[in-house]
């Protein structure tokens, strides 16, 4: 079961599937990506994920509250699961509610929009520093090619 997954929530759709494709040209990871944050919720319980990245400003869920339920879940379920670290992207000037969020457990970096694509891969590579770069050190091909 591949743990190298990366879930994409933002109500932006260009910018979603521009984070894909990059995070997927960096990393030898799955990455799946919705605007839609009750699917986006749906995802996580259905699949395991390494890292979330959610828009924080979002219309009916945004990314802090998702983040939040996704967690109420997980700790709920027998055994719990890890509540994978989350990375808040966000425009319009939601800093303040954002650097509160970053002290919260999981909360584990905030790229106010419009930021450099290589930012949040940093971010990630910060988080998940075993998501393997593509055609980075490791140069093993994947068993079963």
């Amino acid at each position: 079961m591949s743990e190298k997954r990366i879930l994409v929530v933002d109500d932006d759709t260009s910018l979603t599937r521009l984070i894909s494709e990059a995070l997927r040209s960096r990393f030898r990871c799955e990455v799946d990506a919705t605007p839609n944050p009750e699917y986006g919720f749906e995802l996580a319980l259905k699949k395991r994920y390494r890292v979330f990245v959610f828009d924080f400003s979002m219309p009916m869920i945004d990314g802090a509250m998702l983040f939040t339920l996704i967690g109420k879940v997980y700790n709920h379920v027998n055994p719990p699961l890890a509540v994978p670290p989350l990375i808040l992207i966000s425009g319009r000037g939601d800093e303040v509610r954002a650097q509160e969020l970053m002290k919260e457990a999981g909360v584990r970096g905030f790229l106010p929009k419009p930021f450099a694509m290589n930012r949040l891969m940093e971010k990630i590579s910060e988080v998940a520093p075993d998501l393997e770069a593509v055609g980075g050190e490791s140069m093993v091909p994947p068993v079963g090619q």
